[in-house]
């Protein structure tokens, strides 16, 4: 978005799935939990969706709170609209913003909105209200284009949890809904709070190419950035995944990084993660070495955006919840106080404005990023593969301090050897 402030590149982002972020799994327990949460270095709490899951269909015995029953109501399990409402207070208190997951996309298949107005729905070459995505057996799709009475009913919904003091929006699978909604939803809510943030989950582009090519719109992601203030980054996310299941060098998600770089808007925002309710744990895929787990986390902090940690990666937590049934994660090993040390780090002015650099080093399985202004820079070596041998860097010869573990980093003929731990050196001009 034109005015979207770089600002934005500096938050941290906790995304937590309620019901299975606790025994309790209700907002209280978030409220209780807040302190913590705020040390860790938190800015956002981002809420997946808190809505009535639907029963027909269900998948799972609890159900997946993507498939939503009515938009205007707060699941009473979770503390219902009072809950929220005291959730929103207690972390306002402690300077923390509060962002809901929106699902535009569709709804349970017995929700409100189908009961009452079926002719808002997508319907299949048969003629049956359906979803557009085979396996998406629990929801069907909305459709934009047969009543603008749609389109006011979802954009009082957002007006009254930006009243409510909602600080912002996750969009699901926001590259489905047309861009006119997103346009008039952003304008109708500004209203209400001018600092609002909105967050895209856009899809992956090969997924966006099928939508496409089966005769449905579907919005690029250089496109959501003509309403949106960020977007998650599932346009490198796969080179990620082929590199950490050994399908491919590093090099391919280097380059997408730098891609970024070269063809999104200069104010573009990345919310970038390397797990979520969807993707699985780091620490699952790096078979719980917590080298490679703290590599990859310092890896995505020094990237160029904002970062978005999914609850329990302060613990390298390798279970993912299901989206259907009661499974908390689990508390491997404390991390919460290197998660905390990045954190501070990325306040600084330098990862809103700075000059970002991605470099590819000589030797597989290592990132080397940095960021540089007018008063100082600061050089990131991630060893994510945790290779050894030394690179490049463009540093003079000297000792510089870690800004990780206090040690002393030494730079020969422009290069540094190998260690296995995160190595970030900050140096002022």
């Amino acid at each position: 978005m034109k005015n979207t402030s770089s600002k934005l590149r500096n938050l941290v982002i906790y995304q937590i799935y309620v019901r299975n972020y606790s025994e309790k799994g209700n907002f209280q327990a978030i409220i209780d939990d807040l302190d913590r949460i705020k040390n860790l270095g938190v800015d956002v709490i981002y809420l997946l969706p808190i809505h009535p899951i639907g029963e027909k269909n269900r998948k799972g015995s609890l159900g997946c709170p993507y498939s939503i029953k009515d938009y205007s109501l707060v699941n009473e399990e979770l503390g219902g609209l009072s809950g929220l409402h005291q959730l929103i207070d207690n972390a306002h208190g402690k300077k923390i913003k509060i962002v809901m997951d929106i699902v535009f996309n569709h709804t349970s298949r017995d929700s409100r909105l189908l009961t009452e107005h079926p002719e808002w729905f997508y319907k299949n070459d048969l003629g049956v209200i359906s979803s557009r995505v085979g396996d998406w057996t629990d929801v069907v799709d909305l459709d934009y284009s047969k009543d603008k009475n749609l389109w006011f009913e979802l954009l009082n919904t957002l007006v009254f949890y930006a009243r409510m003091g909602v600080d912002g929006y996750r969009c699901d699978v926001a590259s489905m809904v047309p861009m006119e909604f997103w346009k008039l939803a952003r304008k109708q809510v500004k209203k209400v709070n001018p600092k609002f943030i909105w967050i895209s989950e856009s899809i992956h582009g090969e997924h966006c190419k099928n939508f496409r090519d089966l005769g449905f719109d579907c919005a690029s992601e250089s496109e959501i950035y003509q309403e949106f203030d960020m977007a998650y980054d599932y346009d490198i996310e796969p080179y990620m995944n082929d590199y950490l299941q050994g399908k491919s060098t590093l090099r391919p998600y280097l380059e997408g990084l730098k891609r970024q770089d070269e063809i999104y808007p200069a104010n573009y925002v990345k919310m970038h993660n390397i797990e979520n309710h969807d993707i699985d744990r780091i620490a699952k895929k790096v078979d719980n070495n917590l080298l490679k787990i703290k590599n990859w986390i310092a890896f995505m902090f020094m990237q160029k955006g904002a970062v978005m940690l999914y609850m329990g990666i302060e613990y390298a937590a390798d279970i993912k919840p299901s989206l259907f049934e009661k499974e908390l994660y689990v508390k491997n090993q404390d991390i919460t106080g290197f998660v905390s040390k990045l954190a501070k780090l990325k306040k600084r002015k330098i990862f809103a404005k700075g000059m970002y650099r991605v470099n590819i080093p000589e030797i597989d399985g290592v990132a080397y990023q940095s960021f540089s202004n007018d008063v100082e820079e600061i050089h990131g070596i991630f060893n994510v593969g945790l290779v050894k041998g030394s690179i490049s860097v463009s540093l003079p010869d000297g000792k510089y301090r870690n800004y990780i573990n206090g040690k002393y980093i030494k730079v020969e003929n422009n290069s540094i050897k190998l260690t296995e731990e995160t190595i970030i050196i900050k140096l002022k001009k």
